[in-house]
């Protein structure tokens, strides 16, 4: 009954129950593996920095530093933020995929997510928030980067749905002590920037009304990612600017999955990102040794 992968879907459609495997963490594995829910294989609809007030305890300096300096370029598709404008299209297949199926809405409707209220943590210069509110959510963007949010508002003043976006110059944190509550939490490639990354997904728990949804990518801290989103992504084909990651600060699939499960957020599903070079487009797939994006649901009030 329990799975030898953890987290390859096509396999888990047919099981009950999973477990970890990562030799060098067998405490994850008991835990993991007794609490977790079904995760069922799942089929996807193609400068100066801020005043921030309150607690900010997931807040890393450095990595504010590294994304201030290119925040100028965050609508520059050929920039150094252009893998995420080439990889957004398949993180929003997913986000419209789960969150369409948690939330009983037509994936195939234009704005699908219409009634509901995300907020897009460390939202950086809006190019995830706009197609959210394309598709009809009620969206909060909010980054702890002055800069980003300067730059988010003028792009989003071009549209007048994207000028519906709520920017804030703010953190996760603050919008806890503040009781602010939404239907989706959405924080994608943040959480490998953060100096707690376990704080950080307390914050988002907070933020989740009960029952609602949480979308969380990022890296995984495999030798594999060390080769591709670093010294070949930085390094040698200089789609990032190098220094961009520090693969220490990388999370494992187990280790986001119980820093999930211990903020009281059930991960129900989670898929791998692949790059085809030939192509150059990404794809949803069952291999998370790079890159990887999870849902999971508020459990607790």
């Amino acid at each position: 009954m329990i799975s030898r992968s953890l987290y390859h879907l096509r396999k888990l459609s047919r099981t009950s129950v999973f477990t970890v495997h990562n030799s060098s963490a067998n405490c994850v594995h008991e835990v993991v593996g007794a609490s977790q829910p079904f995760i069922q294989n799942r089929s996807y609809v193609a400068s100066p920095q801020p005043s921030v007030s309150a607690s900010t305890s997931s807040l890393n300096q450095t990595e504010l530093d590294k994304f201030a300096a290119i925040a100028d370029s965050w609508w520059d598709a050929e920039g150094p933020f252009k893998p995420l404008h080439v990889m957004n299209p398949t993180r929003l297949a997913f986000i419209r995929s789960t969150l369409c199926r948690h939330f009983g809405k037509d994936p195939f409707s234009a704005r699908p997510f219409e009634g509901l209220k995300f907020v897009d943590v460390g939202c950086g210069g809006g190019i995830l928030s706009e197609p959210l509110a394309r598709m009809g959510a009620s969206v909060t963007g909010v980054d702890a980067v002055d800069k980003n949010i300067k730059i988010a508002r003028l792009h989003a003043d071009l549209d007048p749905v994207a000028s519906s976006i709520e920017y804030r110059c703010t953190t996760a944190e603050n919008l806890v002590e503040e009781q602010k509550k939404f239907d989706a939490v959405i924080a994608l490639e943040v959480i490998e920037h953060v100096a707690d990354p376990a704080e950080f997904c307390k914050s988002l728990s907070a933020l989740t009304v009960y029952h609602g949804a949480t979308v969380i990518s990022t890296i995984n801290r495999s030798m594999r990612a060390y080769a591709t989103a670093i010294v070949a992504a930085e390094y040698i084909l200089h789609w990032l600017p190098k220094g961009t990651h520090q693969w220490s600060s990388f999370l494992t699939p187990e280790e986001l999955v119980l820093a999930l499960q211990r903020a009281s957020i059930s991960v129900e599903e989670v898929a791998g990102f692949a790059y085809d070079p030939l192509t150059r487009q990404w794809s949803l797939t069952d291999d998370i040794g790079v890159n990887f994006i999870a849902f999971g649901v508020k459990n607790s009030q």
